[in-house]
């Protein structure tokens, strides 16, 4: 099934989404303020709830996990913005407010600002996999492959350990190390956040104590880093996606077919800070997290984009490889 968006020539599209963008792209102090108020609190008040709550029932803790894991989520949203310089006009304010957001998420703010930075330059590009993406295999590529490959990108794909291990992996184990790509500032970023991290632990041992501070936060992140996972995933693994060789990518195609509309219900839409509008993300990483849904509201152009729903953005789980011959996602081969 393809997305009913043709793709156009890049001139042609330039001259349409450009203008229907240009509107969009700038922060605005007042709701940026609001939404770190509107995050930050609750998020701060639930701990405060959580630490409370192991006197009464870590079961009741636990429960009190899925709305903070919403709420980091919410933050990761916006240390995601000022990766990309949209939240504030001031770049300072932009690094300073995601190195903070960042220690909440576990997540070296300049190392993932430079992998995330490559991903938005090679999404949906075949010939530039491997930063900042899912691992995603070419049907050619895993007929090819040696069976311990085969192995391992099966079980990397295996729903229970992508979204399941997987946010305890990225998020306490891979973000602690610099990328091979890194460069003197993201690396000492890197260790100048675990350091961070090392010193909160302290803080809380002498505090509310290490074994407490471990069975509140560590809930928080496995729910808020599934959840994440997930949106990240779907952004770029659903039907109809776009996919193409380096001499065939179009920037302009990568996005509005390459990058979902994920229309949620408007609570789930709040709490991920409307990074639904992804194809309009793509576009233009300028636009911050609260002008996405106006942005794409305000174009026809951006209206064709088909959206996905929760329901039909499960079916995404069964397509694990791209299909060259197909021009699709597929599933993996039987026999």
């Amino acid at each position: 099934m393809k997305n009913p968006v043709s793709p156009r020539s890049a001139a042609t599209e330039r001259v349409s989404w450009r203008k229907d963008i240009a509107a969009f792209q700038h922060s605005d102090v007042r709701r940026s303020a609001w939404q770190l108020i509107n995050t930050l609190v609750p998020y701060l008040a639930l701990w405060v709830l959580m630490v409370l709550s192991l006197r009464v029932s870590y079961w009741l803790t636990l429960a009190l996990a899925i709305p903070a894991g919403g709420f980091l989520i919410r933050a990761f949203i916006i240390f995601h913005d000022c990766g990309h310089g949209s939240f504030f006009a001031s770049k300072t304010a932009n690094d300073v407010t995601g190195v903070i957001l960042g220690l909440l998420a576990f997540t070296p703010y300049y190392s993932w600002r430079h992998s995330h930075a490559l991903h938005h330059a090679s999404a949906a590009d075949l010939d530039r996999r491997g930063v900042g993406d899912v691992w995603l295999m070419t049907m050619a590529e895993y007929r090819a492959a040696p069976l311990l490959t085969r192995i391992a990108y099966r079980v990397f794909r295996f729903p229970p350990v992508t979204f399941g291990l997987g946010p305890l992996f990225m998020f306490l184990g891979s973000h602690r190390f610099p990328n091979p790509t890194d460069g003197k500032r993201e690396r000492i970023g890197v260790w100048a956040t675990n350091l961070a991290l090392a010193g909160i632990l302290v803080l809380a041992s002498f505090t509310i104590g290490w074994k407490a501070y471990v069975l509140i936060q560590l809930p928080i992140i496995w729910v808020g880093g599934m959840t994440g996972i997930w949106l990240f995933y779907v952004q770029h693994n659903f039907e109809g996606a776009y996919w193409a060789k380096h001499t065939q990518w179009d920037y302009v195609t990568a996005a509005l077919q390459g990058s979902s509309f994920y229309r949620l219900p408007a609570v789930l839409q709040w709490f991920t800070g409307n990074i639904g509008f992804h194809h309009i993300h793509h576009l233009s990483p300028r636009v911050p997290n609260y002008f996405l849904q106006p942005c794409h509201e305000a174009s026809a152009l951006f209206q064709q984009v088909k959206p996905i729903t929760l329901l039909s953005s499960l079916r995404s789980l069964k397509l694990r490889l791209w299909d060259e011959e197909r021009r699709q996602l597929v599933g993996f081969p039987h026999g």
